[in-house]
Order: C-alpha cells, then structure tokens, then sequence
C-alpha cells in the first residue's frame, strides 16, 4: 500500500481528509499553503502588521475548530478567504472605536494636549519596494472598506471575479462595480500623493 502524500493533494482534499481523519499533517499543510497570502490580504485590509498577524491565526484556529462547517460545494480558498475578511472587518471596525476612544475620552475636562505616536513607518513591515508601496498601502487604507477588500482580492491576491463574489456574498455584477470605485478612488489618491 502506498503513503499518501499529502503535498500532491488539493486544498479541498486536505480539508476532506482533516474533517474525516482529523489529520493534522493536511491542517499543517494547508498553513502553509495560505499563511501569506492571507497575510498579504489582510495587511493591505488593515496595514498593521501586528494586528494582521492576530487575524491570521484567529483565521488558522477558525478553520481547525470549524473544520466540520467546510462543505466541498465551494472551494476551500473562497472558505478561507472569507473567514479572514470577516475577521479583517471586525478588527478595522475594532481599531476605528479604539481610534475615537482614545483622542475623544481623555483631557476633555482638563483641556491637555496628549501625543499620538505615529506607527505609519515601521521599518519592520517594510516591503523590498519600500516607500513606493507604504505610498501605495496608504493610498489602500484610505478608500472605503467595501471597495478595498474587492481591490485587493482581484489585484493583489488576483482571485476570479465569481471567487470575490463568493467571499464577498454579492454578485458578479457588485464586485466589478465595486473594484471599479475601488481603483478609481486608488487613482485619485494616489495621483495627489505622487503631484506633492
């Protein structure tokens, strides 16, 4: 009898044999595979390396204890996707009240100054492009969330238009609609940045 191995095998065959045999050689595998390019994903959504990190392995720890919930009438990619955009929306909804949290709540009353520091340039999260794409993940975190998570699935992650539709649970139609404004918005910001 021959061994099966399991780098031969698809994501969805992996995910099957996870949920039957709870084999965490296909889990491990599966990591693998999609470690960065969520973090990829997820850093353009929220451009904090740290929290980035958080939702990626919240997203790992979903699909092990929710194995069971994946069902082999869509593709494990637009599964896995889809948890960590849900996950990705929380956390900048998350960080947005912490944001008015904490410039609104504290010196009120005694009219004091607070410093913000800021995390804008971190040389750890620094990419081989260096400024040109902190520019560009800039530009990114500064169009609407909607349209964010549709441009970066179709340009940087490069999925399909019916996979965005799926992870996004719209229509075809809506996800090039939406990436449409999306690069549009992208434009405008960053032909103002490049003009300075």
């Amino acid at each position: 009898m021959t061994e099966i191995n399991f780098n031969d095998l698809t994501d969805e065959e992996l995910i099957i044999k996870f949920q039957n045999n709870n084999t965490i050689a296909a889990f491990e595998i599966l990591v693998k595979r999609y470690k960065n390019p969520l973090m990829n994903y997820v850093f353009r959504f929220l451009g904090d390396y740290e929290a980035c990190t958080d939702v990626v392995q919240e997203t790992m720890i979903k699909v092990y204890r929710y194995k069971d919930s994946y069902q082999s009438i869509a593709k494990f990619s637009t599964w896995i996707y889809t948890i960590a955009g849900n996950l990705a929306k929380t956390e900048l909804q998350r960080q947005r009240r912490r944001k008015i949290f904490s410039i609104n709540a504290f010196g009120a009353e005694k009219d004091e100054n607070y410093e913000i520091p800021d995390n804008s340039y971190r040389p750890d999260v620094e990419t081989d492009s260096g400024i040109k794409d902190e520019i560009i993940q800039k530009a990114i975190s500064k169009i609407s969330p909607a349209y964010r998570q549709a441009v970066i699935l179709r340009d940087v992650q490069e999925l399909s238009y019916e996979e965005i539709a799926d992870i996004m649970e719209i229509t075809v139609g809506t996800v090039k609609s939406r990436i449409n404004r999306g690069r549009a918005q992208l434009q405008k910001l960053l032909k103002h940045i490049y003009k300075d």
